[in-house]
């Protein structure tokens, strides 16, 4: 499927947008594990989050839905209810399913091989499978249990303590969840914030973890119960209409209900760092996630230099922020981010080649990357590489550039956003 964008006179209106990617996950496996119906509203029908419910499936768990409305009840048995699954277990392209179903995976006495496509049997899974294996799992896999498909032989787990060598989510969960099943506390630091979904779900649905500072621990052996799980809309997904709105001349648009996370709200910091003009209003919670109402007015940008600490929080966003970078003044800088390169694709030489298309002035760092803004854009002929961050970035591009811009192999775009080419088109002023 091909996406063909021309630029409107105006983004203008009020949406949603699908369910958070990272919460939808969550809540399945979470569900999965407990005992009792867990009742999913707004559940993301992306093909990422597809792939999680199709593996727990495989090993007996038993569903309702999802609906075409997202709503997805799980009827949880416990740990217990798992079975060994007769198939080779496929997370598709989701570097989340596998990561955290192998936290999973290590606390059940069964046997198990999990891959995933071209693009996921490339993406280093060392990171989560040499500290479980330290906790007693025993995992093969081709480099030395670094790259999918990857096999399992789980159960009799021992709680340990590590100390994280980079910020990041999916290592940090597939822990906590191996300690759900393990003998006596498992305890994990990290460098920097990473987003903390997991330990506010799991707090949710009862399990008693502990939190201070850049530590979190849990102890083994606790059972969790089934809830009901409202999922906020993914702030990930609303940023590409965020930077629509703050990029196309006349455009006003709010997105109602985004999930604002503090580990995972560094896109406001940024775009506000920008000269964004953007209102946050109608604050409440969802099942233990803050949420609110954003909205965002077209303005003048200017380049700002990004890094450290703040790398985790957005590392979804960049691809975007870097096409906000382009139409902005100055330069827009992004270092100590080259997790990029391990994503769906290396994102840095991705988002470098095809802005490049449009007559962006960019250039790749070795942990990030450099736009020169200020130039015009001349609609391009893009490739997404399999890729819907790229390609959604790319659409958001054309929206601002002069002429067509087609974006190619646009179907990939499903895995995060189903329904984006039909809210921009619900926006667009002609």
């Amino acid at each position: 499927m091909n996406l063909e964008i021309t630029p409107p006179r105006a983004l203008r209106g009020s949406t949603r947008v699908p369910g958070d990617k990272s919460i939808s996950h969550r809540a399945a496996m979470l569900g999965a594990l407990a005992e009792g119906d867990t009742q999913i509203e707004n559940f993301l029908m992306g093909a990422d989050c597809l792939a999680t419910v199709k593996c727990l499936a495989e090993m007996g768990v038993s569903f309702t839905g999802p609906d075409e409305n997202g709503r997805l009840t799980v009827h949880g048995r416990g740990p217990a209810g798992l079975k060994e699954p007769e198939n080779v277990l496929d997370a598709g392209n989701s570097g989340t399913t596998i990561r955290l179903m192998l936290g999973i995976l290590a606390g059940l006495p069964f046997f198990t091989v999990i891959t995933g496509d071209a693009s996921l049997r490339r993406r280093p899974m060392k990171r989560v499978t040499a500290p479980l294996s330290m906790m007693g799992a025993r995992i093969w896999g081709r480099q030395e249990a670094n790259l999918a498909p990857l096999a399992v032989r789980g159960g009799e787990l021992q709680g340990a303590g590590f100390s994280l060598p980079v910020a990041s989510a999916q290592v940090k969960s597939a822990l906590l969840l191996a300690g759900l099943s393990a003998r006596g506390e498992t305890r994990v630091v990290e460098p920097a914030p990473s987003r903390d979904h997991t330990e506010r779900m799991l707090q949710y649905f009862g399990a008693e973890i502990h939190k201070e500072g850049l530590t979190v621990w849990i102890k083994g052996g606790q059972v969790l119960a089934g809830r009901r799980v409202t999922v906020p809309g993914d702030i990930s997904s609303a940023a590409f209409l965020m930077v629509a709105a703050a990029v196309v001349p006349g455009s006003d648009v709010t997105i109602r209900e985004v999930g604002v996370n503090p580990t995972r709200d560094g896109i406001l910091e940024v775009l506000r760092a920008m000269g964004a003009d953007l209102e946050v209003s109608n604050q409440h919670q969802l099942g233990g996630e803050p949420v609110a109402d954003i909205r965002v007015r077209h303005s003048r940008l200017k380049g700002v230099t990004i890094g450290g600490e703040l790398i985790p929080r957005l590392i979804d966003e960049i691809p975007i922020l870097a096409v906000a970078g382009a139409l902005a003044e100055g330069e827009l800088v992004v270092r100590d981010a080259a997790e990029l390169k391990v994503k769906e694709s290396n994102r840095i030489a991705t988002v470098v080649g095809e802005l490049r298309k449009f007559g962006v002035e960019v250039e790749a760092l070795a942990d990030g990357l450099r736009v020169r803004g200020g130039r015009p854009l001349t609609g391009a002929s893009c490739a997404s590489h399999g890729d819907h961050r790229i390609a959604m970035a790319m659409a958001v591009a054309g929206l601002a550039a002069r002429g067509k811009t087609v974006i190619h192999d646009a179907g990939c775009v499903d895995v995060s956003f189903p329904g984006f080419a039909s809210i921009l088109s619900s926006l667009r002023v002609d």
